[in-house]
């Protein structure tokens, strides 16, 4: 499969903190692929640095063989950030319009009515304002409009935030068949349920680095656990006082 995203070497500090240090992965064009880290491990930067909203001290980025700098390169993809904070004046369908048109594509109302159901999201919401929405429903109206962009790459950050169970449920349920369509996802959380639910790779980010580039099953059987969860944290080093056998090497974190 061809690299639809390629990120290269890549380094990014704040005056004397290191938050990016010299990572390097790929994610394949049809791939579900998830970057994970404790809060303040660079996920958010990793991802501003793709989009161009924050430069780099060191390194390339490549969309679908494309410079990220070059603003065509990122007509491929749309993007869902972590703090969103759409319009409080404009109706959600105001503001579907809007996303639609940017992306050049029709508002099809058949087409939002269904999305608003696999999202667990009322049809009658749109017709609100912005303002009255709970964090859930805004979560739901950035995801509906990365969706109906029908853009090959999806770059989500922390996509479950705000979600009750349902709803999660709800989004696992349509990302898969997004997956089955051939969409490409890079996402960043903190759920490893999900991870192990939805990801064929992932990667842990930690101390600036990429300490490991796999698979769930492959990040469980490094580290010699059951569960992905105990596996993230020998990864990081957070079990290694009660677990004081020596952890294994780490892998090349450019491994496929």
């Amino acid at each position: 499969m061809a690299a639809i995203l390629r990120f290269e070497h890549l380094s990014k500090r704040y005056a004397t903190q290191t938050v990016l240090n010299d990572c390097s992965l790929s994610v394949q064009a049809g791939e579900f692929f998830a970057l994970v880290g404790v809060n303040g491990a660079g996920k958010t930067t990793l991802m501003k640095s793709l989009l161009d909203f924050c430069e780099l001290n060191q390194g390339e980025i490549y969309i679908c063989e494309q410079s990220h700098l070059q603003p065509q390169a990122r007509r491929h993809l749309a993007f869902l950030p972590e703090q969103f904070r759409p319009p409080s004046y404009l109706t959600g369908q105001d503001f579907l319009k809007y996303v639609t048109s940017l992306h050049g594509q029709d508002y099809d109302t058949a087409r939002v009515s269904k999305l608003c159901e696999q999202l667990d999201l009322a049809p009658s919401a749109l017709l609100q304002t912005v303002r009255t929405y709970s964090k859930g429903m805004a979560q739901k109206l950035g995801l509906l409009g990365c969706f109906l962009s029908q853009k090959p790459l999806l770059i989500l950050d922390e996509p479950m935030a705000g979600l009750d169970p349902k709803a999660r449920a709800y989004l696992k349920r349509y990302l898969l068949q997004l997956k089955q369509q051939g969409t490409t996802l890079f996402f960043s959380t903190h759920l490893l349920a999900d991870v192990e639910a939805l990801c064929d790779r992932m990667a842990i980010l930690h101390a600036g680095r990429l300490q490991f580039v796999g698979s769930p099953a492959a990040c469980c059987a490094h580290y010699h656990t059951e569960n992905l969860e105990e596996a993230y944290l020998r990864c990081i080093g957070a079990m290694s006082e009660t677990h004081p056998e020596s952890t294994p090497p780490l892998p090349s974190a450019s491994c496929p």
